[in-house]
């Protein structure tokens, strides 16, 4: 069992300052599953937090995930033809790189839960093994 991680419980668990901090540092530091994050998950987050967040923040969080807190999955070609899809699919919707990119992982996977503050279109897209994603937190 894993948990797929998009970019905005990763921000809000980094800054104190938050809404959504206590619920998504809850949700990671209370998880007995694997927390799995897209590679492109990465490139997003190092962004918003160099935006948003002391220098250290982004460093606070690549000492977690080379300490092993995180399990980060590079896109296979297979992930990547259903990253064109979903994004074709839901062009109306703006679904861009990152968010088809953790659909397709948990699709991968066979993980119906994914853990995002994205429900604008974690809400509304339609995975190919399940009915509907179980969102988180």
């Amino acid at each position: 069992m894993a948990l797929i991680l998009d970019t905005g419980p990763l921000l809000a668990a980094l800054d104190a300052a938050d809404q959504d901090h206590r619920a998504c540092a809850a949700l990671l530091t209370d998880s007995v599953e694997d927390l799995v994050v897209p590679a492109f998950v990465l490139g997003e987050l190092d962004y918003w937090c160099a935006r948003r967040l002391p220098p250290a923040a982004w460093l606070i969080f690549l000492d977690d995930m080379l300490a092993g807190a995180y399990r980060v999955e590079a896109p296979t070609p297979a992930d990547l033809a259903r990253c064109r899809d979903l994004q074709a699919t839901y062009r109306d919707l703006g679904l861009g790189l990152v968010d088809s990119s953790v659909v397709a992982l948990a699709e991968r996977l066979g993980e119906p839960k994914v853990a995002t503050l994205d429900r604008r279109h974690f809400g509304v897209v339609r995975p190919s093994h399940v009915s509907s994603l179980d969102i988180r937190p």
